[in-house]
């Protein structure tokens, strides 16, 4: 595969849109390096694909500024038309023209341009060895796989120039055997083509596997914005939190700051965890992912209840209730634990959200 250009940086300064009174997207801000794989994952409803739109080009913003590679293309009284801003869209159905062959759906943007025969030739030929479908150019879309139709979208992106390509939650449609499969084909594109690639999902396992960098999007508004390690080990609010992963927020009681670590009293247990500097001493929120509690060795750690367990293929999730702490702790273990059973447990580690 070769590349076919760097991508574009995107800019987002207090970007507005409201559909009557609703607000789809409520003074949004964001910045996305050229050449970046960027996912913006929320709840349906969120302003995701309102946002994707917008920089599209596909639909007028009330306020705000969005540019591309710095250049404005829409705000105080600018619209640039979607056609003028070197954006591709894939979109779930991909849109292809089922009487064309994979060359002549490449080609169709180049053609309706007015470009030269010749040229439209060797750009189609560039974009489809880029996603590497060469060997299907006279293929009907009937006669290919999903993850085969979604790079033909893929392509014709590349071939009108995008040096951004935009996708609505193009993996939506597809079973889940497919899905971890088109991931593939996805991250092996992004890094073939350097096109700039906003993502837009509402599974935060795709955002996970594909993302450099993930906004967390809720109401129209951004929450956070950050790799997705960061992301998931130190979010920065309890709608963040309960929204990435498994986990369990409980009050604690902070009782010594640090730097970036705090000792915590959960229930009779005293624990040294992780938190932002700005924690001070106090009531606080506590979380806990499943892979923080572990089985304790020989007579160390605390006492835990089982309350549940329910199995999922290689391992099962076994939810403990410790006393002093009103709701039950989820931890993964590799056998059954029966409910009723007592297990002593530790914590490894934790994250204070800040308040």
């Amino acid at each position: 595969m070769m590349a076919i250009r760097g991508g574009m940086s995107i800019h987002l300064a207090s970007v507005t849109k409201s559909f009557g009174t609703h607000k789809a997207l409520n003074n949004v801000s964001l910045t996305i390096e050229g050449g970046m794989f960027f996912v913006v994952l929320g709840p349906s409803g969120c302003g995701k694909s309102t946002l994707l739109r917008a920089i599209a080009g596909l639909e007028p913003i009330d306020r705000g500024e969005i540019t591309l590679d710095g250049e404005p293309v829409a705000g105080n009284g600018l619209h640039m038309p979607p056609e003028q801003r070197q954006v591709g869209v894939v979109f779930q159905s991909y849109a292809l023209w089922p009487h064309m062959n994979v060359a002549a759906n490449v080609a169709f943007p180049l053609e309706s341009a007015g470009k030269k025969r010749s040229a439209v030739s060797a750009r189609v030929a560039e974009c489809l060895e880029t996603v590497a479908l060469t060997p299907f150019v006279k293929r009907k879309p009937a006669e290919l796989s999903g993850g085969q139709r979604q790079r033909v979208a893929l392509a014709r992106c590349l071939a009108q120039g995008a040096g951004t390509v935009l996708m609505d939650e193009p993996l939506a449609n597809l079973d889940p055997h497919l899905r971890s499969a088109m991931e593939e084909e996805l991250a092996a594109f992004h890094s073939a083509s350097g096109a700039t690639t906003l993502f837009i999902t509402h599974d935060q396992r795709e955002a996970m596997a594909l993302a450099d960098k993930v906004a967390v999007m809720w109401d129209g508004e951004i929450l956070q914005v950050d790799d997705p390690d960061t992301l998931y080990r130190r979010p920065m609010s309890k709608r963040v939190a309960g929204f990435i992963g498994r986990s369990t927020l409980v009050p604690v009681t902070v009782v010594r700051v640090e730097g970036d670590e705090a000792d915590v009293r959960l229930g009779g247990v005293t624990l040294e965890v992780a938190c932002p500097r700005e924690t001070v001493p106090g009531p606080a929120t506590l979380l806990l992912r499943p892979e923080h509690l572990v089985l304790a060795t020989g007579s160390h750690g605390f006492a835990a209840t089982v309350q549940q367990t329910i199995y999922r293929g290689g391992y099962w999730e076994v939810f403990v209730r410790v006393a002093g702490i009103e709701q039950d702790l989820m931890m993964v273990l590799p056998r059954k634990a029966e409910p009723g059973e007592t297990l002593r447990l530790a914590i490894l580690r934790g994250w204070v959200l800040p308040e």
